[in-house]
């Protein structure tokens, strides 16, 4: 039984990792976003009069989107994840998102699926995610939980036990 178990830990350990570690260079921007907002309109010379204004992302919230899509922490069925979870507010993404453990990983997939892929519909939807600090948050608790049954997301140690530093 404790083999099983450990063996499941590992698989999801091994199946989100990569990507994890893929979005955690974005931990530092998203922590200095938190309460900012992240797009603008844009309002050219003369453009009410000829044409809408309409939304400037930030460059680095346009990457993260980019690579987050790029990875297999997306799940189309988020919506499916409020549900069953009973997520109705934000209040109740933290509160989840603060609990969860590695058995919670495809709740906190759909928590991020939420906010990336409803921001391809509903742009403002991007800006709230690191307005309320929840993407980064996600990001987060999914690194410290492959930490926790893992090593140090980030680190190559094999080339660092040789004395060389990999660069990405």
């Amino acid at each position: 039984m404790v083999e099983k178990d450990t063996l499941y830990i590992q698989e999801i350990v091994n199946g989100f990792k990569v990507d994890v570690e893929r979005l955690i260079k974005y931990i530092p921007w998203l922590e200095s976003k938190v309460g900012v907002r992240v797009s603008n309109m844009y309002k050219g010379e003369g453009i009410e009069e000829h044409s809408m204004s309409f939304p400037v992302y930030d460059s680095t919230l346009m990457s993260l989107v980019q690579d987050a899509r790029r990875t297999n922490l997306l799940d189309r069925n988020y919506a499916y994840v409020y549900s069953r979870n009973r997520i109705r507010s934000e209040a109740d993404e933290q509160r989840l998102i603060a609990a969860a453990t590695i058995r919670e990983m495809d709740m906190l997939k759909g928590i991020l699926s939420k906010y990336i892929l409803g921001g391809m519909t509903k742009g403002k939807v991007w800006t709230e995610g690191v307005y309320n600090g929840s993407i980064l948050k996600v990001l987060l608790k999914m690194k410290e939980i492959i930490e926790y049954w893992d090593r140090p997301i980030g680190q190559n140690t094999a080339g660092m036990e040789q004395g060389v530093h990999i660069d990405e």
